[in-house]
């Protein structure tokens, strides 16, 4: 798959003008609509958190460096464009990576993906900690809730044992964002500010995170114990694809060829398809809709007998089954 991994300079700047520059159009198009109505800037935050949204992915690329020619040029364009999805660069490629080179395994969870524990873990906490988890899995506040702890909070400081140039990634970009956020609350007021950035945050947010769940839990999905797990496996088995309309397709970078990406993350979005369309070992991985991706919301626990993820009510009938005596 080497020819697909290299990036094509023409069409990388084609894939920021078709996402950094309608973003930048739609916000400031949203900031002169405040004085008409606030229903209309409404109705626009819904394409601007598209187009935000599929910076996110160009974003995403510069941190496994397939975007531009370079890890240099990768890396400065991906601080910029961190800032305006308010994530510090380094530290989101450093979990990323751990990300990709863990994805499925049992035994290495908790670093760069959605926490998801087994029925075992979960029937052996307190009915506070299964509270917590359930609450954590709702979609009320997965979705919800989850984008602003996911993209206003939760980067904003670096666990005390990270590398310094993790350290210095956090605090650079928040400083950063400092001034930027402080200098356009300056040029416009902080009202107008957050009037604009309210509504398509959320949106952009619920459903970078919806993305990114979906791509690992959904029926039938791959988990497996260090010692039996593959990373081979773990890209055909244990990521989706996740098939999308068209113009959903174009505004999540394609990032629904999952399988494609983590088998090869140099790859850059625009050649996710023309990979997985030239190459059959693609052609039978798992295939996930959009009706299907929804419905994985569901699913929340790894059932290790069954060897699939379960929903709540499958495990109250499973818990009942297995406490009726026996006949």
């Amino acid at each position: 798959m080497d020819p697909y991994a290299r990036p094509d300079l023409g069409r990388s700047l084609l894939a920021l003008a078709t996402s950094v520059v309608p973003f930048v159009g739609l916000w400031a198009l949203m900031y002169f609509s405040l004085q008409v109505s606030y229903l209309l800037v409404l109705a626009l935050a819904i394409p601007a958190a598209g187009f935000l949204l599929r910076t996110y992915i160009l974003f995403h690329d510069c941190a496994h460096g397939s975007l531009l020619p370079g890890r240099r040029a990768n890396a400065w364009l991906g601080s910029v464009l961190g800032l305006m999805v308010f994530t510090p660069f380094a530290r989101w490629r450093y979990e990323h990576a751990v990300h990709h080179a863990t994805a499925g395994d049992l035994d290495r969870r908790f670093i760069g993906d959605v926490p998801t524990y087994t029925v075992a873990e979960y029937e052996a906490w307190s009915w506070p900690t299964r509270l917590g988890y359930r609450l954590f899995r709702n979609p009320a506040v997965m979705f919800g809730l989850g984008p602003i702890y996911a993209m206003l909070l939760e980067p904003r400081w670096a666990h005390p044992s990270a590398a310094p140039r993790i350290k210095r990634s956090v605090w650079a970009t928040n400083l950063a964002l400092v001034l930027v956020v402080g200098g356009l609350c300056w040029l416009i007021g902080w009202r107008d500010f957050v009037l604009v950035e309210a509504p398509f945050v959320p949106l952009a947010g619920g459903a970078g995170i919806w993305l990114f769940y979906v791509q690992h839990q959904f029926d039938h999905t791959y988990w497996q114990r260090s010692p039996e797990w593959s990373y081979e496996d773990a890209a055909l088995r244990g990521s989706s694809y996740l098939k999308l309309p068209k113009v959903l397709q174009f505004f999540s970078g394609n990032i629904g060829l999952h399988h494609v990406h983590h088998l090869n993350a140099k790859i850059p979005n625009y050649n996710l398809q023309r990979a997985h369309d030239g190459n059959s070992i693609f052609h039978s991985v798992p295939k996930v809709s959009l009706g299907d991706g929804l419905r994985a919301t569901r699913l929340k626990l790894w059932d290790e007998d069954a060897a699939r993820l379960v929903t709540w009510r499958e495990l109250r009938r499973g818990r009942t089954r297995s406490e009726s005596p026996s006949r």
